[in-house]
């Protein structure tokens, strides 16, 4: 590996940036680095010794970091190529590497665990590190949320060389890895601003499942459109809920919560109870203990594993669970995630009312997915939505919210503002309210379940 004893991060804010940040901490390396805003997770890195500051100013850069043959520069994709200290740290021959390429030597040195797919992997992958952190195998995991098992989105082992890794395909980023174990969720078309056609995006699956290590194993979804191209020696395996290799049988569902029996090649492993009990985990949890057992977790260790696992921040988020009012906050930014999660809510609260609440994420992907976007908002009671949130985007003209709004069925429709959003907690005859989006929508969260608890007294 390319290291030094100085890791300097841009970007150092991110979910995966952070975790790699903790990581190398954690190793007893010198850590610093620059981000755009202040947040929760910079505060927290700061306060565990990292330096961190907020301007692109060369000259905040600290100066044990300004040496090229002692520090190496691990930058996001987010991070634009004219920033100030991006071009000072190439001018100046340092070592620059994208987060990205650090994981793949990381997956390199220890047994990599890579979960990929458009959706589902976050989830997946904090329930297999759950999975085998509360076992005897163990393992390492850098997480794309915040688990709110253990609040870190880090876990570190000292016995086992197992490392969980969401693969992210954003980029090809997910290309730099080594996986000893790779699972494939889901290739619905994304990012599509990065890959172009959707034929592109699936083949950027099928060069991902080639670099599984030939003692390796492949999971892959039942029936998904791809073609694996796996060497001589790795083996491969299906899932799902209900058929392939690994799949639940007997479900049940009522009174919140959900119990199944996990159907392995060679044993049923029944009494699998969900600690977040929503349809779509049946799925995710397949997957995350198909790696589990296949690493050798036990069957006990399994029951006890998914029944306390409690989830992920921001995804099937619960902050309110009454019989009056539920509130529940989602990450869900992608059609076909936005239907399982709308599908999902209702099963476990069948003939309540649904609000949806939605910011579309990305001028991009609303304007490629628009009618996809429409048809699964359009399975809601009641549909809000917000402006789009930018993030990297600049506006594209016709491409808003209101154009979405227009094309779905929903009869019982609005655009909202924030503001407006949060003072609607105060009058509006909510039953389950459904928040979902990748932007920064759950910041409102606080506000809204303050007020809607008021409504509860």
């Amino acid at each position: 590996m390319i290291l030094k004893k100085n890791i300097y991060f841009l970007g150092i804010g991110g979910i995966g940036m952070s975790a790699l940040a903790r990581y190398f901490k954690a190793k007893g390396f010198s850590v610093a680095g620059y981000d755009r805003t202040p947040s929760a997770l910079t505060k927290a890195l700061e306060q565990e010794g990292i330096l961190i500051h907020y301007e692109d100013d060369v000259n905040k850069i600290p100066s044990n970091f300004r040496k090229p043959d002692e520090t190496v520069v691990v930058f996001t994709p987010a991070v634009p190529a004219t920033m100030s200290e991006m071009v000072w740290f190439k001018e100046h021959q340092f070592i620059v590497q994208k987060r990205s390429q650090i994981l793949g030597e990381i997956t390199r040195m220890q047994k990599g665990l890579c979960v990929s797919g458009t959706h589902g992997k976050t989830t997946t992958s904090t329930m297999l590190s759950h999975l085998l952190h509360q076992s005897s195998v163990d393992c390492n995991a850098f997480l794309g949320g915040i688990s709110k098992n253990y609040q870190t989105n880090l876990l570190l082992s000292d016995k086992s060389d197992l490392v969980v890794i969401e693969a992210d395909e954003f980029d090809h980023s997910f290309l730099t890895l080594s996986p000893y174990m790779a699972v494939v969720t889901a290739v619905d078309a994304d990012h599509l601003d990065i890959y172009g056609t959707v034929e592109a995006y699936r083949a950027g699956f099928e060069e991902f499942t080639s670099l599984i290590r030939p003692d390796g194993v492949l999971l892959i979804k039942e029936g998904l459109p791809i073609h694996p191209r796996l060497q001589k020696g790795v083996k491969r395996y299906t899932y799902s809920v209900d058929k392939g290799d690994f799949h639940a049988t007997n479900i049940r569902i009522g009174n919140g919560e959900i119990f199944f029996d996990f159907v392995t090649p060679s044993e049923v492993i029944k009494d699998i109870q969900l600690g977040v009990p929503v349809y779509v985990n049946i799925e995710n949890g397949v997957a995350a203990m198909a790696i589990a057992w296949l690493n050798g977790v036990s069957a006990d260790e399994l029951r006890a594993g998914m029944l306390s696992y409690s989830g992920v921040k921001r995804r099937f988020d619960f902050h309110i669970k009454s019989d009056k009012i539920v509130l529940l906050d989602d990450y869900a930014h992608h059609p076909n995630e936005l239907k399982s999660s709308i599908e999902s809510v209702r099963r476990l609260y069948e003939g309540r009312k649904l609000t949806v609440v939605f910011q579309p994420h990305l001028y991009t992907r609303t304007r490629d997915l628009a009618d996809d976007f429409a048809s699964a908002l359009s399975l809601a009671d009641e549909l809000i939505l917000l402006d789009i949130y930018p993030a990297r985007e600049k506006p594209i003209p016709g491409v808003t919210s209101q154009m979405l709004l227009d094309k779905v069925s929903v009869s019982n429709k609005r655009l909202f503002s924030k503001d407006e959003l949060v003072a609607s907690a105060d009058y509006h005859d909510y039953d389950v309210m459904l928040m979902v989006g990748a932007g920064d929508l759950d910041l409102l969260i606080p506000e809204i379940e303050q007020r809607l608890r008021k409504r509860l007294k």
